[in-house]
């Protein structure tokens, strides 16, 4: 019989129920069944997308090995790669999806499209599982829970192109804008070029992540760094008797995990370490509840449904 608390007399000892224990019950079942978390890259080439990944996940789980050419699609390409990576004794379900072939080509119009085919495609399967009679216990979720859309550091704005994509990628999923290989431009430049960009999100509408209506800490503190000005690298240097990951130049050697240095550990917090679960979270409450009700308020025959309902009305 558990002992009475030091303080708590023993009618109040004898009241207790256990509710309290609800949380770590949703701890254990959450651990036994394991994460899943499903990233969408999108940029250039040679914007370090796969060095990127790695460096975030400290683990070789982007498709692209480092010194790896491929050749170049004709088309924008969508692959993906799934991977498990255990710490602590979670385990995380991870899908890193690739978009080759986007924006390398002198035409890339409508280069876009099978990106936003892709994500809504996900968002079909889960639906049409989802409306079985008899349907699985646990539906696999392989619906976009975040896309990096990497940004080349020109310094100036955004392109026509990045505009373009990123109206319609907003509309979808979950958007987290990255200035690539920041290290190339100075901090006075990188200031000015986030301004910039900052700007022409708003000026065109564009909602990146965190969407208005989050409720996560610190906020406020990520949307000042927004876009995030990254830098990756899997190469270990030592530095005063301490391993970091860095580039090096013949100028100095830029720590990857240096706030003051670059804003990868602001991204890395804020994908895994504090928004990862209000990422997927969003996706099932505000994307994926978009796509469902626009593919559901329509009849087989083209027919709004609240048009169909007036005339059944106007029949009786």
């Amino acid at each position: 019989m558990p002992q009475a608390a030091v303080g708590v007399s023993p009618a109040e000892a004898s009241a207790y129920v256990g509710i309290d224990t609800l949380q770590e019950q949703t701890r254990v079942r959450a651990l036994r069944r394991g994460y899943t978390f499903n990233l969408l890259v999108v940029g250039r080439s040679g914007l370090g997308k796969s060095t990127l990944i790695n460096t975030l996940f400290k683990s070789p789980v982007a498709r692209r090995k480092e010194g790896q050419e491929e050749p170049l699609p004709s088309t924008t390409q969508v692959k993906k790669v799934e991977t498990t990576v255990c710490e602590g004794g979670v385990k995380l379900n991870l899908t890193i999806t690739d978009t080759p072939g986007f924006g390398d080509h002198i035409n890339n119009a409508n280069c876009w499209e099978p990106i936003v085919s892709y994500i809504e495609e996900q968002y079909g399967r889960y639906l049409t599982e989802e409306q079985k009679v008899y349907r699985l216990l646990r539906i696999p979720d392989s619906r976009v829970h975040c896309c990096l859309y990497f940004i080349p550091p020109s310094g100036h704005s955004l392109s026509s192109l990045d505009v373009e994509v990123l109206q319609r990628l907003d509309k979808v999923t979950n958007v987290v804008p990255v200035i690539a290989k920041a290290d190339t431009l100075t901090l006075e430049e990188r200031e000015a070029f986030k301004e910039r960009i900052r700007a022409d999100l708003h000026d065109h509408g564009i909602k990146s992540y965190p969407l208005e209506d989050t409720a996560v800490h610190d906020d406020a503190k990520m949307k000042v760094r927004l876009p995030f000005a990254v830098v990756g690298s899997n190469q270990w240097h030592e530095v005063h008797g301490r391993k970091v990951l860095g580039r090096r130049s013949t100028w100095g050697l830029v720590e990857v995990e240096n706030k003051a240095h670059n804003d990868f550990a602001c991204l890395r917090d804020m994908l895994i370490r504090t928004h990862m679960q209000d990422l997927i979270d969003s996706t099932s409450d505000y994307h994926y509840e978009n796509f469902r009700r626009t593919k559901l308020s329509v009849v087989p025959n083209g027919e709004d449904a609240a048009n169909r309902k007036e005339e059944a009305q106007s029949k009786l």
